[in-house]
């Protein structure tokens, strides 16, 4: 199968400016595209994964990616999807957040001569002149054009801003420029960001004419990916310091049924013909299927060696198997403990299973937690140094564990 074909068949690709001319670049290796990533964050997110594997995938096949780190546009901030402007970053930490992003990125993607490009917006955007990017960028868009455009429509109501206003430019110039310098042919971005990549083939045929404009394509991925990696704690992240890889293989293991095929087929590297077999999957294959997600992508993001460490904590957890070395786990000091006792609430408030007391009470009384596998009812439940000697686990609802030590 060939890529292009392979990207619709995994449910990658949402909207195209010409099917049969991409579909041509693509099959060819004859694409150099990017995606644009704003480090608005000290890591990437699950919201991000979907267009690192798509980069690796097209990267597989021959063609080049260009991953556009925002060190420019990440100083305005994009409003699609926004109820409210997004918070100003200091240059100082949009610079930390880059370098964080270059060492994950390393991970999908092989960057070098001849291979995929890590280049950073701010190198053009921070040296224009503001009168000179008027006169030179300014005639060419329409500002009733830009005003119908979801990104800004959806705004509209609450308050957009002017500085936000130009995101639309500088992403449109970014494009522009990357044509310029790289021969960059293609941009891919998600459905929030259609108008704005459409800017930026539209202002490369008004400012290099109908033969530049030809070489041009935007592809729309699929918005289902962007949209992943929300839990009651926040965002999933790519950093093992924020998201542990087992944190990140449980969130995979625990997706609800409806999904697990679709990510699959999305995200991971399977063949084909494999996951084709596995759409037939029903009832306890399900889960099955969900720890081969899981696995597969602790893989993809930690290597093999978390990935089997997650597997096996998490057969300990739900299987009454595995190594409950493996289980995520928080180390009790003296000071925990108060009159050689530690009490429930503290547990919960010490492994950040609870956000307050007041959580951890309520929890309690509404009878979600258990330790080893017994439901604790009474809020000022306690326990000793002795009663750590062996395995403490405390389960809080269905999903989150976190095994005691002293």
């Amino acid at each position: 199968m060939e890529i292009f074909e392979e990207l619709q068949e995994r449910g990658l690709i949402a909207q195209v400016t010409d099917e049969k001319e991409i579909r041509d670049l693509i099959n060819d290796g004859r694409a150099t595209f990017y995606i644009g990533f704003d480090p608005t964050a000290d890591s990437l997110h699950v919201g991000h994964f979907m267009a690192l594997c798509l980069m690796k995938r097209m990267q597989m096949s021959g063609n080049k990616p260009i991953a556009l780190l925002g060190g420019g546009t990440g100083m305005i901030g994009d409003p699609s999807g926004k109820t409210d402007m997004r918070k100003m970053l200091t240059p100082e930490l949009i610079n930390h957040n880059i370098e964080c992003f270059k060492v994950q990125m390393s991970r999908f993607i092989e960057f070098g001569e001849g291979k995929a490009r890590l280049v950073n917006n701010a190198d053009w955007l921070l040296d224009l002149n503001y009168i000179e990017l008027l006169r030179e960028v300014g005639p060419h868009f329409s500002v009733n054009n830009m005003l119908r455009a979801e990104c800004y429509k959806q705004r509209m109501e609450k308050g957009l801003t002017f500085f936000e206003f130009n995101y639309m430019i500088m992403q449109a110039y970014d494009f522009y420029t990357l044509f310029q310098k790289y021969g960059c042919n293609m941009e891919f971005g998600g459905d929030d960001q259609w108008s704005n990549m459409l800017a930026g083939t539209e202002l490369i045929r008004r400012k290099l004419g109908k033969d530049a404009y030809a070489m041009t394509q935007t592809l729309l991925l699929n918005s289902e990916g962007k949209k992943m990696g929300k839990t009651e704690k926040g965002a999933v992240w790519l950093d093992a310091n924020k998201t542990t890889p087992f944190e990140f293989y449980q969130y995979w293991r625990n997706i609800p049924d409806a999904d697990v095929l679709k990510c699959i087929r999305m995200l991971t590297f399977l063949p084909m013909e494999q996951i084709r077999d596995m759409d037939k999957w029903e009832g306890a294959k399900l889960n099955e299927a969900k720890a081969i997600l899981a696995w597969e992508l602790t893989n993809l993001v930690h290597g093999q060696e978390e990935a089997d460490k997650a597997k096996e904590a998490s057969l300990a957890l739900f299987a009454g198997g595995g190594n409950s070395e493996n289980m995520p786990s928080t180390h009790l000091n003296d000071e925990d403990f108060t009159d050689g006792a530690v009490d429930i609430i503290t547990l919960l408030v010490k492994a950040s299973l609870a956000g307050s007391r007041g959580d951890a009470r309520r929890t309690v009384e509404q009878g979600g937690v258990t330790v080893n596998g017994e439901k604790i009812s009474d809020i000022k439940q306690s326990f000793t140094k002795s009663d750590f000697a062996g395995d403490f686990v405390l389960k809080k609802g269905k999903k989150n564990f976190m095994k005691y030590t002293v």
